[in-house]
């Protein structure tokens, strides 16, 4: 069979990506590729299309190359080798790693981050914006969700406004005698500029406000469980989308300036783990699977 019509033949039966490969199998038949090895391109650089097309890998072992910096077991400041005094000990016999491992925590925190549910945007003020029929809906249908999991959780925390206080009374109801704490740090607000830039969205406040007030919120609730916590602990915040997000990138020890790039249906669960050693795991991000789809809103 000629060439032709060998070519044609593979562009009848699988497309473009065929020629790719077939173009790339008789250009390396044809030694264009030349000798890779001991860092030589040869005239590799006569197909720069196939060349675009390849991975970034590092030439040493074929993986993709590590961004950004390595993670910091200190992002909460609680860590056990920053915290002991270095007194020198009178005892030459009692062991010099003792007091900091009676100083280390043992327990795991559970954080589980809830975004208030649909509210009315028309109203004026923070009294005016409560939940609507369809937001305690999803409310009950968030509670109930919580419930099943058969979880026994110490305390529900809730930002301070309207719309996150009502979802927070009706989760409780479903929820046997969780206490309830109200706190302004967790009330909504623009966290930091994002990145890239929007449009479509300018904040109420300013950022250095809102952002500091979001991030002492951060220092209080997102941290390793103190030494005395003997056993782990499941902890509900209800609050908004802007504060779970920034919350969600700063205990990731991703760029806190990607908080918008994420989205979060009202009602929905995001799951925070921290362990002892401080290493943190998202477990879910934005959970809303336990609603049928004609209750999802985003508003």
């Amino acid at each position: 069979m000629s060439y032709r019509k060998t070519l044609k033949l593979v562009c009848g039966l699988a497309g473009g990506s065929a020629v790719l490969v077939f173009a790339a199998a008789t250009a390396d038949s044809r030694g264009l590729f030349g000798d890779l090895r001991g860092g030589e391109v040869g005239r590799w650089s006569r197909l720069p299309v196939l060349r675009a097309a390849q991975p970034a890998w590092t030439p040493a072992n074929h993986t993709p190359s590590p961004t950004g910096h390595s993670w910091d077991f200190n992002w909460d400041k609680r860590d056990p080798s920053t915290l002991t005094n270095g007194k020198k000990k009178e005892s030459s016999t009692e062991d010099p790693s003792s007091e900091q491992d009676n100083g280390k925590p043992k327990a795991t925190r559970n954080i589980l981050l809830i975004r208030h549910s649909q509210y009315n945007l028309s109203g004026l003020s923070d009294k005016e914006r409560i939940l609507t029929p369809l937001g305690r809906e999803q409310a009950e249908l968030t509670g109930s969700r919580l419930a099943a999991l058969g979880i026994k959780y110490d305390v529900m925390i809730h930002s301070s406004m309207s719309r996150a206080t009502e979802t927070a009374n009706i989760i409780s109801k479903h929820l046997e005698a969780v206490e309830l704490v109200s706190c302004d740090l967790l009330r909504e607000g623009a966290p930091i500029e994002p990145v890239p830039p929007v449009t479509h969205w300018k904040p109420d406040a300013v950022y250095h406000e809102d952002g500091a007030r979001i991030e002492a919120a951060f220092r209080r609730y997102i941290h390793r469980a103190d030494t005395k916590q003997k056993e782990d602990s499941y902890e509900i915040i209800v609050c908004h989308a802007n504060v779970i997000r920034y919350f969600v990138c700063r205990a990731l020890q991703f760029p806190p300036e990607g908080w918008l790039r994420m989205g979060l249906n009202n009602g929905s669960i995001t799951w925070l783990t921290i362990r002892p050693s401080g290493r943190v795991a998202l477990r879910t991000l934005g959970d809303s699977g336990f609603m049928p789809p004609d209750k999802l809103t985003r508003t």
